[in-house]
């Protein structure tokens, strides 16, 4: 137990201390030994599930990738999915994509990677006028790291008056479906890659109500199956009072077609990945949590000020393919005519 708090302390500290200034050159980081715990945990989410991330622990606040060491993806064995990508350290969010002059001044930020609210009938935001192709494949060449947040339906009793005309129906398995096709279609069409993780946002809803909590199961099953069966990575973000809570009730009880990500809110104002009390300690780890620790806060950086969520987090973020580039014809010139003798 020991062991386990020291490794808790030290993730905290680790993400509260900033990266330089300066573009970091990101490398895969050596792995270290994970401190003993809780008896195993098995089910999504776990170090001991089928098909979750890797058992390395990142020593330093960087990317892991299986690509070349700037983070771009590299290439995945053939018929092989390509390996996820992942983040640790400090993350923001906001309602609106900020513009490409923010993002670049934001370098200078403790912030390594930025929540994007990429699709769905929910979203608080919806016109997102600079969130565009162009626009994650320049932010993702600076250096930032992508969280793509789907907001689509809602629990049908969840408590913000704003979200409730998106509550879930009457056939949530269906409606769920189609939603995590709408989300794996919008991510692409902005350039986000397959294996890359889409983090469906439900909203914190009322804690006791059975009915209303079966019925956003079974929407976020549904939601999940289809965007792990189109090749992307689920993930999951909500209250950790009401939502995780709830999903981790379901890892306990053995429940299929979970989230792969955990991504839950508690603003305390402190980072706490490893130490969230509704979770158990070894579910959903290594590189599968974040923790929004902070809401509604104004930074400013560079000159540029933004009202943010804050987020500590050691997860997979979006994968970005580079587009190949267009081979250059070289014209090759017409061998030279020689006079025929006299």
């Amino acid at each position: 137990m020991v062991a386990a708090v020291m490794v808790a302390l030290a993730a905290t500290v680790l993400l509260d201390a900033p990266p330089p200034a300066t573009t970091r050159t990101e490398r895969p980081p050596a792995a270290v030994p994970v401190a003993a715990g809780p008896a195993p945990v098995t089910g999504p989410g776990s170090a001991t599930a089928p098909g979750s991330a890797t058992t390395t622990r990142s020593a330093t606040a960087s990317v892991t990738t299986a690509g070349s060491p700037d983070g771009t993806p590299g290439a995945a064995a053939p018929g092989a999915p390509a390996a996820p990508v992942h983040f640790a350290g400090k993350a923001f969010d906001t309602c609106e994509a900020p513009s490409l002059a923010v993002m670049r001044a934001w370098r200078g930020s403790p912030y390594g990677a930025v929540g994007i609210y990429f699709g769905g009938r929910g979203r608080g935001c919806p016109v997102q006028k600079e969130l565009t192709r162009a626009w994650v494949a320049s932010v993702h060449a600076m250096g930032w790291r992508l969280l793509p947040l789907f907001v689509g339906s809602q629990a049908p009793c969840v408590d913000s008056l704003a979200k409730r005309p998106f509550a879930i129906g009457a056939d949530p398995t269906s409606q769920g479906t189609r939603e995590g096709g709408d989300a794996v279609r919008a991510a692409s069409a902005l350039g986000i890659g397959a294996s890359s993780p889409l983090y469906l946002d439900i909203e914190a809803y009322r804690r006791g109500d059975t009915a209303c909590a079966a019925t956003t199961l079974s929407f976020v099953r549904a939601w999940n199956r289809e965007v792990r069966r189109l090749g992307y990575l689920p993930g999951f973000y909500s209250s950790a009072d009401t939502g995780v809570r709830d999903m981790e009730a379901q890892r306990r009880a053995g429940t299929k077609d979970l989230p792969d990500v955990m991504w839950f809110a508690r603003w305390r104002g402190q980072p706490a990945l490893l130490t969230e009390s509704v979770l158990h300690p070894q579910a959903w780890t290594p590189h599968a949590r974040i923790h929004q620790y902070a809401g509604n806060v104004t930074e400013t950086y560079g000159g540029r000020t933004l009202a943010i969520d804050r987020n500590a987090m050691d997860a997979p973020v979006a994968r970005v393919p580079v587009p190949a580039r267009s081979a250059v014809r070289v014209p090759v010139p017409p061998p030279p005519v020689v006079p025929p003798r006299p």
